[in-house]
């Protein structure tokens, strides 16, 4: 599949966190881009984009980038012009940071695939249901405690505008209610995960506000 030369195709679907972080950089950076939903294609078509079969992937130039981190990176080089990460060296590496402990050690070991696997080996919805809540609190409890050791108490995570940390908090806080993982003991990542989500950037990001998202009834 192809896309315009200097028009980007994000391939992903309506509910898939990774994904969801790329939709919000891409509208915090004001880029426009093309939605390929990966349920709407013909069998094997995606494995053919991305033979890892993981989303997302975004299409530029006749080329595909995979994995988010890389994605996103790939748009802070390209489009500059409103940074996702501070300028700042030490609140950029602790940004990045924020982020990877998210991607890497939150979402990577819960992630439905993971959590299908445990429980066709288990067979027990419980035992589940704590390794999902055991992995997120121990990563959330460690972002509340990052948070407290700022400089400064910024309406977002790193500093007066959302960027990279805070397009990881999000979804994954979403993902985390949806799951029934706890929440009340870290009141600065919950707050700054409902500042975001009154931004246009974050809304427009949802997944019930993407194209496949299924419609009632």
């Amino acid at each position: 599949m192809t896309n315009q030369a200097g028009r980007m195709t994000l391939f992903t679907r309506w509910q898939n966190s990774a994904g969801e972080r790329v939709r919000i950089a891409l509208n915090l950076k004001g880029l426009d881009y093309d939605y390929v939903s990966v349920d709407g294609l013909e069998p094997g078509a995606f494995a053919r984009i991305n033979p890892q079969g993981l989303m997302p992937a975004l299409g530029l130039d006749g080329q595909i980038v995979t994995q988010s981190l890389a994605i996103l990176d790939l748009l802070e080089q390209m489009f500059p012009a409103r940074p996702l990460l501070p300028a700042a060296p030490i609140l950029r590496a602790q940004s990045l940071a924020f982020g990877a402990i998210i991607a890497s050690e939150m979402h990577a070991l819960t992630v439905n695939r993971v959590r299908r696997f445990l429980e066709d080996g288990l067979s027990a919805p419980m035992a589940v249901q704590s390794w999902v809540e055991h992995w997120q609190g121990l990563g959330f409890a460690s972002l509340e405690a990052l948070l407290a050791r700022r400089p400064a108490d910024w309406a977002y995570c790193y500093g007066d505008e959302p960027g990279w940390a805070d397009l990881h908090l999000v979804p994954q806080v979403s993902a985390a209610q949806r799951l029934g993982v706890p929440l009340d003991l870290y009141p600065r990542l919950t707050a700054i995960s409902a500042r975001c989500s009154a931004l246009p950037a974050f809304i427009a990001a949802r997944p019930d506000m993407q194209p496949d998202f299924p419609k009632p009834g």
